[in-house]
């Protein structure tokens, strides 16, 4: 018999929020407040095919490990995709969905996803995975999958029936960079003269920028920041995006502390603005939304101005969300990340380890090619 126990979740607020805070204290998008305001407002539901199912882990009465997790029903909003595995389950006759998914919705962000609190943490990750993959045949699941968690966590579960993916994000790194001027002074003449243009271009159409944290957030100005995003959602991908009001509106009245936003003025008019997170080391661009077709505004309200705030709070990484190739030329470098996935079937479980296999093959190349690209000098 297992020394160890487990409960599952279907609330967030099921478990007080300063012992989840225990296991997760340092992640935005881990953080119990985050967590609850997407459960309060109903962006994850049953309905929205995000049915929170979080998971407890106990040895005798002491809680030993956590992982926010969810029964998905789609694979919408996840940024490790697996549509193509769900199409051939399709074909086959087989049911994809439900799946289950241990991740920050919606958040393409690395962070602890199993947090374990114990000596032997070993013990714990086998217990874990022994527990998801009975409850997955049990319940009929068609398998487990754990998203964007660091490579040393993906190491202790890929030897427990878990297949490790990676992918590649773009991050900038400061080199206690004083000024913009030094980070542009580690920049080939060509590149830096490019970054400058696109900077002068907003001058030129006297546009400003606007720092707004803490108590500067009132909740006017979520309510005017989710007009944005949803009106840049629904016209770039015809629906008005994953988030809606009542979860920026809790946000900043849960987490108003580790949010900025940033609004670009044009004729005492806001016309754009972006909202971060923040922890004690890193940035994380997340959400964006305009009014107007202004050029080059993307680049300095998403890029250049995280940048100037990273250097100006001495944080030490701007993390500006998945994918983007266009960032390796504003000097984003490439950064692997990892993801573990275990599927039940018998017949499609090996057939997607030989995918991943390639597919990480790929990746290392991918990430070699992007490296040789970033912009700056040689004997950096």
């Amino acid at each position: 018999m297992s020394i160890f126990s487990h409960r599952w979740l279907t609330s967030i607020s099921a478990i007080d929020a300063a012992v989840w805070q225990q296991f997760f204290a340092d992640n935005p998008f881990t953080d119990h407040a985050f967590l609850f305001a997407l459960e309060q407002s109903q962006c994850v539901s049953a309905a929205s095919g995000w049915q929170p199912q979080h998971l407890a882990i106990y040895q005798n009465d002491t809680l030993v490990a956590l992982a926010p997790g969810y029964l998905k029903s789609h694979s919408y909003g996840e940024y490790v995709f697996d549509w193509a595995w769900a199409e051939a389950y399709q074909q086959h006759g087989l049911e994809y969905y439900p799946k289950w998914l241990s991740g920050s919705p919606f958040s393409p962000i690395e962070g602890q996803r199993l947090s374990i609190a114990h000596s032997h943490p070993e013990q714990v990750y086998q217990y874990i995975t022994q527990t998801l993959t009975a409850q997955c045949e049990q319940q009929g699941w068609s398998g487990w999958h754990i998203n964007f968690c660091s490579q040393q966590q993906a190491s202790q579960l890929t030897p427990h029936q878990g297949m490790h993916r990676i992918g590649v994000q773009f991050q900038w790194q400061n080199q206690n960079y004083a000024t913009f001027d030094d980070f542009l002074a580690q920049l080939t003449a060509r590149k830096r003269k490019v970054l400058k243009k696109e900077r002068n271009k907003i001058t030129q159409q006297n546009i400003s920028i606007k720092w707004l944290q803490g108590e500067q957030i009132t909740k006017a100005v979520m309510s005017q920041f989710c007009e944005f995003y949803q009106r840049t959602y629904l016209k770039r991908s015809g629906h008005m995006g994953y988030l809606n009001h009542d979860f920026f509106i809790l946000l900043h009245a849960l987490m108003a502390d580790k949010l900025v936003i940033m609004h670009a003025i044009h004729a005492h008019e806001v016309v754009a603005a972006t909202l971060s997170f923040k922890n004690n080391d890193t940035l994380y661009g997340r959400y964006w939304g305009a009014i107007a077709e202004i050029d080059c505004l993307h680049f300095e309200l998403c890029y250049y101005q995280g940048i100037e705030y990273c250097i100006k709070h001495q944080l030490q990484c701007f993390h500006s969300g998945a994918q983007g190739e266009h960032k390796i030329a504003r000097g984003f470098a490439p950064v692997f990340t990892h993801s573990v996935h275990a599927v039940m079937d018998a017949t499609f479980s090996p057939a997607i380890a030989d995918y991943l296999q390639r597919e990480r093959q790929h990746m290392r190349i991918y990430h070699q090619q992007c490296t040789e690209l970033l912009p700056f000098k040689i004997d950096n």
